[in-house]
């Protein structure tokens, strides 16, 4: 087998240790970009099951969508880097890895469908080990308890892994949460600058550095995980001026969005200019209507028939799109799919500024800023983006998801 050394950075030996002397149950491990926590988290759970024959491990995300292109992934990479893919079988369908001396299991689970991870049972031996991968996208602590109390059974040693880049928040649940002390509990931070320069390669760190260089605090958030924010706001990063005609002219390409509603909802169309070299995105247009039939709205958006436009097509949407298109406008429906609200908000939380002209985009202006994070009934933020007054913001979202659904956009 592999020496460990070369798999684990060494800010992670003393958990290892601990796990290995089973002197915690619940370890919250939080940090940045490229700190290898997952990477450590799915050594030890490969390690744990070969060396305990009673030990099965549940593996959880949020959304179960996500559960192949990123843990089950991360795990078959600590089966190769471990050196023992002889003993272990993956399977796709339910997603599980067997190890086959004994037929021990790790599956796969979503948060997003409660009855499946209540109802899971192992043939032999029992849960040991439960991973809850970016924790922070679960509601808050006590969806966490009610799992681990249907899982945590059968057994006197359990382990729990709690992994996640700390939310901007102060208010965040995850991060009010891990200041209540228990005995239980290791809480540990890792930084890619824990982590040796050529796990990571140079590509990695230049990016790192070059945003150190242009925007301090974005790199505090994503890659020292630094919990830069102060309240609820999911935009931290909005700036409201003037965008000047001046300005304007120099937008080489820009990006329209349209939300579709009637009433109360309004329909709601954007334009906006992404500046790559410094993440900046510009929201300089926006039209807003209610109870307005598709002629009279293709009427308002006459101007706009040359440029390109993504609108929200779910349910009778299509036909708006369809309608559209026959009075000539070059109008197409958002790719959408699972995950897709949350990867847009993200990669917009993750801009350098957003910049809005609240004299030529009001209500823009008004939803970016005063968008906030959910709270659950104990007034805690959690990382749920509410679907409510955030026309402009999917009107963005749609205009602009060629760019973020781009890997390393």
């Amino acid at each position: 087998m592999t020496n460990l050394k070369t798999l684990i950075a060494s800010p992670f030996y003393p958990v290892h240790n601990s796990i290995k002397n089973d002197r915690y149950t619940h370890y919250w491990l939080k940090g940045g970009r490229g700190s290898t926590k997952s990477s450590f988290v799915s050594i030890e759970i490969i390690l744990g099951i070969m060396k305990d024959p009673n030990a099965n491990a549940l593996v959880l995300r949020k959304v179960g969508e996500n559960l192949k292109d990123s843990v089950y992934e991360q795990l078959e990479w600590a089966i190769r880097a471990l050196g023992v893919d002889d003993v272990w079988q993956s399977k796709l369908s339910p997603l599980e890895l067997i190890y086959k001396p004994t037929g021990q299991r790790i599956i796969f689970r979503g948060g997003d469908k409660p009855k499946k991870i209540k109802s899971t049972k192992f043939k032999n031996g029992y849960c040991k080990f439960l991973w809850y991968e970016e924790v922070d996208e679960f509601r808050g602590m006590e969806e966490i308890r009610t799992i681990n109390q249907s899982l945590m059974r059968g057994g006197n040693k359990f382990t729990v892994f709690y992994s996640y880049n700390p939310p901007k928040s102060k208010s965040n649940w995850v991060n009010t949460e891990i200041l209540n002390h228990r005995e239980d509990r290791l809480i540990h931070h890792s930084t890619y600058l824990d982590v040796p320069r050529e796990w990571l390669g140079d590509g990695f760190i230049s990016e790192a550095e070059y945003l150190a260089s242009v925007s301090p605090k974005t790199y505090d958030h994503e890659f020292m995980g630094i919990v830069t924010g102060t309240g609820g706001n999911v935009f931290e990063n909005v700036t409201i001026r003037n965008i000047t005609e001046n300005e304007i002219n120099t937008f080489d390409y820009t990006y329209y969005g349209n939300d579709w509603g009637w009433y109360p909802d309004p329909n709601h169309f954007v334009g906006c200019y992404f500046y790559a070299a410094e993440r900046k995105l510009y929201i300089f247009k926006e039209l807003r209507c209610w109870k307005t039939s598709n002629l009279e709205y293709a009427e308002l958006l006459k101007d706009y028939k040359n440029v390109r436009i993504t609108a929200d097509w779910g349910g009778g949407e299509r036909k708006s799109i369809q309608d559209m298109r026959s009075y000539g406008f070059d109008m197409f429906g958002a790719v959408k799919g699972p995950g897709s609200v949350e990867a847009g908000l993200k990669w917009l939380q993750g801009l350098n500024e957003i910049i809005i002209d609240n004299q030529r985009c009001p209500y823009t202006a008004d939803e970016f800023v005063n968008y906030e994070y959910e709270r659950n009934k104990d007034k805690e933020v959690i990382s749920g983006y509410p679907d409510k007054n955030n026309h402009s913001i999917d009107a963005v979202r749609y205009a602009l998801e060629s760019l973020w659904r781009r890997r390393g956009a």
